[in-house]
């Protein structure tokens, strides 16, 4: 991975300060005009990007060509794909590693962009197929005789909200008589609830941690598997394992069968792995995961343009700096109109966040400007009818990525006056990208919408497997895009680590009091030890 210069230092980045003193004014008459809207298109994988009601304007776009050029994004990016170290931080302690995620979809064309990962890839594929035909087949069945219905997927972060919201989002695809539900909180609240209802006989648990050692999985695990004990089942008949090779839960003698994830795919990026695979096959069939697969690589191959308006995930990505770093804007609402998408966001939030929430740069030295946005967001039209009042008429000028599609799933609609739903659904996400952009003058001032709050329609026909999977990387695409722009390691997470180090010593006094009565673990850690004895959370 060729190394980069910060953002600030690159000769667009103070053109394009210059611009953001005179933005295009979207309330201006006639500035958001037919010929503008026709031509503020950008379409890749299945989606169509209508950015038009952006204050940007052709020469805007041009500086935000340079400052991509300038950065090498789309160079880093195709040299992130082909194996290069692009996970580090210069003359630093750190991870030091691939970042090979779109490899687990890289199985469409020839030759691969990176041999090996993608033959692991496959071989995970093929093991996963075999998997779900033994079960198809009735060759592999619940050790009672029937058939397996359900599955619980215990898992955290990426290990969860990614597959989850992507599960969630494709239900109309899902096998009738096959379902799955998710454990990732530590309260137990959560797995006794999600346990409690199921016939544990029929239940396979499918556990899913990297390393092997993440403390929520392994204490959901251990919960989960006292519950199938109780019910006088064994867990070893009931229970999968996705983890990396060789970690302590690639064990054989725990587990009915486990998968492999690799250690070039970072959680929040492996939806397209076997960490996503395993349910998802379960849940929908092989055939609607490769679907998933084709999807996300059809967005990857169109992330390799060079061009911006022709890239979807670049396009996004700029325009995301544009409003971040140059319009001054601290936050995106990502606004899917489809409730099947009601958990996107939050898949999206750790994404972005956890991602390009970073201060210092590939070389350890403070960055001079903005990184990643704050990301949230719900489903359209409900969030209508909650916080669309801040971001038309309050203070902060919140910049939107609204979706949506053409098509409802189940195709199950009506009239009712004169229309269907799906037409009001797109009827209010026009409405509301309108509305947005060029305001409303009024007398009254509370009727007054200031307008130039600036938006992105990323529209496609139907929500399906292939079009979610392009939508995933999509996003995936534009994350790590802004992360080589701003020249920061968008592949590692040590903003978790103290606070889990934390808990861990917390958790020693916890354990220490617990097992020996004498216990004083003030002289070892007195600020610990303080907070617990004053907040009254230390037994005595």
């Amino acid at each position: 991975m060729p190394d980069r210069l910060p953002m600030d230092t690159l000769p667009a980045f103070a053109a394009l300060n210059d611009l953001a003193r005179r933005p295009l004014d979207l309330t201006a008459p006639g500035a958001l005009n037919p010929a503008r809207i026709k031509a503020m298109v950008c379409q890749g994988a299945g989606f169509t990007l209508h950015y038009a009601a952006q204050r940007v304007d052709d020469t805007v776009l041009d500086r935000l060509q340079e400052l991509a050029d300038q950065s090498g994004a789309v160079d880093q990016f195709l040299a992130m794909q082909q194996g290069a170290i692009a996970n580090r931080i210069d003359g630093q302690e750190s991870e030091n590693r691939q970042v090979l995620h779109t490899a687990t979809r890289d199985l469409f064309t020839e030759p691969p962009r990176e041999p090996k990962a993608t033959a692991q890839a496959r071989g995970e594929l093929d093991r996963l197929a075999t998997f779900l035909a033994d079960l198809d087949s009735g060759r592999l069945t619940a050790p009672n005789g029937e058939t397996f219905t359900d599955l619980v997927n215990i898992g955290i972060g990426g290990s969860d909200l990614g597959p989850r919201a992507v599960y969630l989002a494709l239900q109309a695809f899902r096998r009738p008589d096959r379902q799955i539900h998710f454990i990732a909180n530590v309260d137990p609240d959560d797995a006794a609830a999600v346990l409690a209802p199921l016939d544990l006989s029929r239940t396979l648990v499918n556990v899913v941690s990297k390393s092997g050692s993440t403390l929520e999985t392994l204490t959901n695990e251990e919960l989960a598997r006292t519950a199938f004990l109780s019910a006088g089942l064994d867990p070893r008949q009931h229970f999968l394992a996705v983890t990396g090779e060789h970690s302590p839960m690639d064990n054989p003698d725990h587990y009915l069968r486990a998968f492999h994830m690799f250690d070039y795919i970072g959680g929040r990026y492996s939806t397209t792995s076997m960490v996503g695979g395993v349910m998802l096959g379960f849940a929908l069939g092989m055939e609607s995961f490769l679907d998933i697969l084709k999807g996300a690589h059809a967005m990857d191959r169109a992330a390799e343009t060079r061009a911006l308006r022709h890239n979807p995930a670049l396009l996004l990505a700029l325009l995301g700096i544009w409003n971040r770093n140059f319009l001054d804007c601290d936050t995106v609402a990502i606004l899917p109109y489809s409730q099947a998408l009601h958990r996107f966001t939050a898949h999206l939030q750790q994404c972005d966040m956890e991602s390009n929430g970073k201060s210092i740069t590939r070389q350890g030295a403070a960055v001079g400007y903005h990184t990643g946005p704050i990301v949230w967001g719900e489903a359209g039209t409900n969030g209508q009818h909650a916080f669309y009042q801040l971001i038309h008429q309050g203070t902060t000028t919140v910049p939107v990525e609204f979706i949506g599609f053409r098509q409802c799933q189940y195709g199950r609609d009506r009239q009712v006056q004169a229309t269907f739903s799906q037409e009001k659904l797109v009827a209010n996400l026009l409405a509301q990208s309108l509305a947005l952009a060029i305001g409303q003058a009024h007398a009254n001032p509370n009727k007054r919408f200031p307008g130039n709050r600036p938006n992105t329609l990323i529209l496609a026909d139907r929500l399906t497997p292939e079009s979610m999977g392009a939508l995933l990387a999509l996003y995936e695409n534009k994350v790590a895009l802004q992360g080589f722009v701003w020249n920061i390691n968008s592949f590692d997470q040590e903003g978790v680590q103290l606070g889990k180090l934390l808990a861990t010593r917390l958790l020693d006094h916890f354990a220490g009091q617990r097992n020996d009565p004498a216990y004083n673990g003030q002289a070892s850690d007195p600020l610990g030890w303080a907070l617990l004895e004053t907040t009254g959370l230390l037994a005595k």
